[in-house]
């Protein structure tokens, strides 16, 4: 009769815990590590093989555990006075709906040749040359429907020709860069 791999781990808590202390020198970040240990062996207990170290196949994970903690605080920011996290912002993700949204509607606007001509050109990053072959027209063609298709979206959307086509207002991105709209 075969017992259950997962009755043994039970035994070894005691010198995982030692083993986690030496390592971590925190009590609690070592019951952390043990825990997260614990949790990793009891979901691949499958590829624990009956018969072989128990103790030995914990500590393994234990100690890749540690180490992965330690590659992953190593990128991480310290920020335990919230200085840091305050000074944060986000740029909120509905603007950017609201400009494609406007975008969309002004896309549609075009003509089937200044679309398909800036899809190839502008989305698909094909040459200009490129994208005649594939409509089977001139490549002075394509410029022009390209170059008509621009100035058409740039109409439809109301931008000057100083406007860059942003996926936030003025506004917002004072807020997220802290600076006035003016001084941008």
């Amino acid at each position: 009769m075969s017992s259950d791999p997962r009755d043994e781990i039970v035994q070894h808590l005691p010198a995982l815990r030692a083993f986690s202390l030496s390592l971590t020198r925190n009590g609690a970040v070592a019951d952390d590590m043990v825990q997260d240990t614990l949790v990793k062996a009891w979901s691949k207990i499958a590829s624990f093989e009956p018969g072989t170290n128990m103790r030995a196949w914990l500590f393994t994970i234990l100690r890749n555990t540690y180490y992965s903690n330690r590659r992953k605080a190593g990128r991480e920011v310290s920020d335990a006075e919230g200085v840091f996290t305050e000074s944060l912002s986000e740029k909120p993700a509905h603007d950017g709906r609201l400009q494609l949204a406007d975008f969309r509607r002004a896309f549609v606007k075009l003509t089937d040749e200044q679309r398909e001509a800036l899809i190839l050109v502008g989305a698909q990053g094909f040459s200009y040359e490129d994208a005649a072959e594939t409509c089977g027209v001139a490549v002075g063609t394509i410029k022009s429907r390209v170059n008509r298709a621009r100035a058409r979206l740039t109409e439809l959307l109301q931008l000057d020709d100083d406007d860059k086509l942003e996926m936030t207002d003025q506004a917002t991105m004072a807020v997220v860069t802290g600076t006035s709209p003016s001084a941008r």
